[in-house]
């Protein structure tokens, strides 16, 4: 696989990767990150040779903004995007998707994720779980991997593994965390998904947040087990009757001593809190015990 990573420098360096596979039929580009680093990733695209005209297919792993939140200029220029099905009706009318979204980022959410628009429902491609799209050469398999977001796929090209979020985040040396935010985090589903990237057994994983590594097992170890740990400390602390706001703030300092212990410097723990802060990794965990684990109680 001739493989190329664009840092699209979403404010700050390695925090979103692009992954783009040369190929017999020109460039596959797999996430696209958000609207605000698009001149990054366009950049990047231009350094290696390509102009946006030349990136005919282009793969999302799920709709969320920092993965996809670029896709639609893709679409203008041509390009076919391959997203999940429940994600399809979204990057065709995004308007759903930027209300769900501004109700986390409220007056963030321009110069976060800058501007969205819908696309031609011809420029987008939906595939269903272990189909594979041949191009150039290069077979690109989606593989059902739900749990962060129920619109998430993991792509499997020759023995790598591009993960999006479900395996989890590891910016600049800083620790393996999960990013878990409202409103579909489900954790039964994601340890289902966890298991199914075991069983392939990829001899190296892409994270887009962010890079390749070939310790794959260790790693999504670490991040299941985070997973588990946050999602027990949430629980105990909602069954004791405390409220979202007190279990939030508390998880703040928590989620902080987490990057203390590793002797994570400044500058990384702001990559991370601009990826997965903490309130937001807190309130995906509150709404998933609220309306999986305390409803009957």
């Amino acid at each position: 696989m001739d493989l190329k990573i664009i840092d699209v420098n979403f404010f700050t360096k390695e925090t979103i990767a692009s992954y783009v596979i040369e190929t017999g039929e020109g460039p596959i580009l797999i996430e696209t990150g958000p609207d605000t680093s698009f001149g990054n990733l366009k950049s990047g695209l231009s350094d290696l040779g390509y102009a946006l005209s030349d990136v005919k297919h282009v793969f999302v792993t799920h709709i969320h903004l920092d993965h996809s939140g670029a896709a639609w200029r893709f679409a203008e220029a041509g390009s076919t995007i391959y997203v999940h099905p429940v994600g399809a009706p979204h990057l065709v009318d995004p308007e759903k998707l930027m209300k769900s979204a501004k109700r986390i980022y409220g007056d963030k959410m321009e110069e976060l994720w800058g501007e969205v628009r819908g696309m031609d429902q011809s420029r987008v491609a939906t595939l269903e779980d272990n189909q594979s799209v041949r191009i150039g050469g290069v077979e690109i398999k989606a593989i059902e991997t739900s749990g962060h977001a129920g619109h998430h796929y993991c792509y499997l090209v020759e023995n790598a593994l591009f993960t999006g979020d479900t395996a989890g985040c590891l910016m600049a040396g800083g620790p393996m965390i999960p990013a878990t935010p409202p409103p579909e985090i489900h954790l039964e589903k994601w340890n289902a998904s966890i298991e199914r990237m075991k069983e392939i057994s990829p001899d190296m994983i892409y994270l887009t947040h962010f890079g390749g590594y070939t310790d794959v097992d260790v790693l999504i170890d670490a991040a299941w087990e985070k997973l588990q740990e946050w999602s027990e400390w949430i629980g105990q602390r909602l069954s004791s009757g405390k409220s979202d706001e007190e279990v939030t703030e508390e998880f703040g300092s928590y989620f902080r001593e987490i990057f203390e212990r590793e002797g994570t410097s400044e500058e990384i723990y702001r990559k991370y809190d601009l990826m997965a802060p903490y309130h937001m990794n807190a309130g995906g965990l509150i709404r998933y015990w609220k309306k999986y684990k305390l409803s009957d109680s």
